[in-house]
């Protein structure tokens, strides 16, 4: 992973784990510890869900450039989609306190997308390669002028 995805995908999950820590504090308080453990589990899936999105986009980005915006918004489609498949099949379940993890599932989403979006904002990527060889002289094609 070149040193700007590794730079970005550390800005966008530093504060998510940020929230998602004062979501379980809150989340311990309120709900006790299964709250807790919810809101726990909700941040490690939303930091694993968008942090492999993440990944994916970026090497599309560098093989298949011009399906890059089309595969960032299926992406962005796709992974609402598992959160909200990984909400309904957890909604009833006993191993931790449901709000809390969907409280803190949606809290840390916004944070990942607010923070990668200012890290994308910030970083400074070229929008197009510069060739390497425009910086050369020309070789000489045998023809004089």
């Amino acid at each position: 992973m070149p040193s700007n995805d590794v730079r970005i995908l550390l800005q966008a999950a530093v504060p998510t784990a940020a929230v998602g820590a004062i979501a379980a504090v809150v989340s311990g308080v309120v709900a006790g510890g299964k709250g807790a453990i919810g809101a726990v589990v909700a941040t490690l899936v939303v930091i694993l869900f968008m942090g492999i999105g993440l990944y994916v986009l970026q090497r599309t980005a560098k093989s298949l450039p011009h399906l890059f915006q089309a595969m960032g918004l299926m992406l962005y489609a796709a992974q609402i989609l598992l959160l909200f498949i990984f909400m309904a099949a957890f909604k009833n379940t006993t191993l931790f306190h449901p709000k809390a993890f969907a409280i803190t599932l949606v809290a840390t989403t916004l944070a990942w997308i607010g923070a990668q979006a200012r890290a994308h904002m910030k970083a400074k990527i070229l929008y197009v390669e510069p060739d390497s060889s425009k910086g050369e002289k020309p070789e000489k094609t045998g023809h004089s002028s």
